[in-house]
């Protein structure tokens, strides 16, 4: 267990204006890959500068995924493996809320929780990553028949129809990992990764190409990141709502809204734009076949301007997110908007794309 704030003054009997006493230390949940820890220390920070007589501890815990590193299990299978321990700690209140990458939590979430914050959001495009012989060139110049490696099948399916000189790979593992193995082997040209997660852990240098949304539209959630308490945890809830980014957390739930109306209805991989732009919401969601050969994209946009609503405390929660600070008439919006999406693909023969056993959460 690591402390953030070793040098706190406890001032007992003292209350913040959400509830929160001065004296109360509060857990935080987080994996132990390096990832996990820079993103948690992070929001660790943003709630030290707001709360900072508040004594706040980094509890990092191994989940049953960080020692389970089976390729052969599906991709929804290795996310709860990483996500159920934390789960349990939270229920359990041997923490008070947990960091994650919202792109890593179900559309429905287990029962007594809710996504308190959505910070704003890092780039959510990917990158191309180049093995150090190949530096200069780019996913359109590099030689026929490369092998590029994703852990994404939704990067992959795309990419394929995109780049058809390229052969694709799935890698498992952490950041690290892959970035290892492309220095030292000789087994890919290059590896695609999200620019947040290169970002965060300071490799940005490495990054060679960026894949706009014209040749790899991003994962729902990629790029933010959640923070997940217990629904009834009132006091928790206020304090951590104080660290919603308004459009992040509408474009979130835009997105969240679409995988989860698809979810029921097709099993394809899944793939998102969304952008903010004077108070109207804009989305492109589409769905590919795991070979990249068929597809459908569709757009839509929607006015998120809340007018004269007042912004008031409510329990309501969208695609599984509590933003209290925010105006609901927004919120709703938003989730129409995806559910709207979702149906426009449906109605256009989504469920007609073709498919394998594999699960639609394996394409986030």
């Amino acid at each position: 267990m690591d402390s953030v704030n070793r040098n706190v003054v406890k001032k007992g009997g003292q209350t913040h204006k959400d509830g929160i006493e001065a004296s109360r230390v509060i857990r935080i949940g987080t994996r132990q890959s390096q990832l996990a820890r820079i993103q948690t220390n992070y929001v660790a920070e943003k709630l030290k500068t707001l709360y900072p007589d508040v004594h706040l501890e980094i509890v990092a815990l191994s989940t049953i995924g960080d020692i389970i590193q089976d390729p052969a299990l599906p991709k929804i299978e290795v996310k709860v493996l990483f996500t159920k321990d934390l789960d349990d700690a939270l229920k359990k209140n041997e923490v008070d809320l947990v960091v994650h990458s919202m792109k890593d939590l179900p559309t429905i979430l287990p029962t007594g929780f809710t996504i308190g914050a959505v910070l704003q959001r890092e780039n959510p495009l990917d990158a191309v990553v180049l093995h150090p012989k190949n530096a200069g060139l780019t996913l359109d110049t590099l030689p026929s028949e490369s092998v590029i490696g994703t852990s994404s099948v939704r990067r992959a399916a795309q990419l394929k129809k995109r780049f058809p000189h390229l052969k694709f790979k799935q890698i498992q593992g952490e950041l690290d990992i892959h970035l290892k193995n492309l220095d030292e082997k000789e087994d890919y040209a290059a590896i695609v990764q999200a620019v947040a997660g290169l970002k965060r852990t300071g490799r940005e240098g490495r990054v060679s190409q960026i894949l706009e949304p014209d040749d790899c539209m991003y994962a729902v959630g990629q790029g933010a990141l959640a923070v997940k308490v217990r629904a009834q945890d009132n006091d928790i809830l206020k304090m951590v709502s104080s660290l919603h980014h308004p459009d992040t957390v509408l474009r979130c739930i835009a997105e969240r809204a679409f995988l989860k109306h698809l979810e029921g209805g097709c099993s394809v991989p899944v793939a998102v734009h969304t952008e903010i732009k004077d108070l109207m919401l804009s989305m492109t969601g589409a769905v590919f076949s795991f070979d990249g050969a068929e597809s459908l994209k569709e757009n839509m946009q929607t006015s998120v301007d809340p007018g004269n609503q007042v912004k008031k405390p409510a329990d309501t929660q969208h695609v599984g997110i509590t933003a209290r600070n925010m105006p609901q008439s927004s919120q709703d919006a938003a989730e129409k908007l995806g559910v709207n999406l979702a149906t426009r693909l449906l109605s256009k023969g989504a469920m007609e794309i073709p498919t394998t056993a594999r699960l639609l959460n394996e394409a986030r």
